[in-house]
């Protein structure tokens, strides 16, 4: 029988840590059967020094997924202008 990971995760000590900037914690979660990577990094509160995770999720295609170019748009009046009361301008 295979277990249903849906709607759960896991975050584990990132071992790797070389900057602040980097997360504290790393690891995946599902959210209705997306796989997403999720970050943790523990954080301070200002106001009463209370310890908290912020965190961050990217959906995992989106990591492998070369980024989509917009295609370029045509202008709605080729060679021709209107004016703001939808009359057409010659020039």
């Amino acid at each position: 029988m295979e277990y249903d990971n849906t709607n759960r995760g896991s975050l584990f000590k990132n071992d790797r840590k070389e900057q602040d900037s980097h997360s504290d914690y790393n690891g995946t979660i599902n959210i209705e059967g997306v796989e997403y990577y999720i970050n943790a990094w523990v954080k301070e509160s200002k106001k009463d020094g209370k310890k908290f995770f912020s965190l961050s999720v990217k959906p995992k295609a989106q990591q492998n997924a070369p980024k989509a170019k917009s295609a370029p748009t045509k202008p709605k009046y080729e060679g021709r202008k209107q004016d703001d009361n939808g009359d057409d301008i010659p020039f």
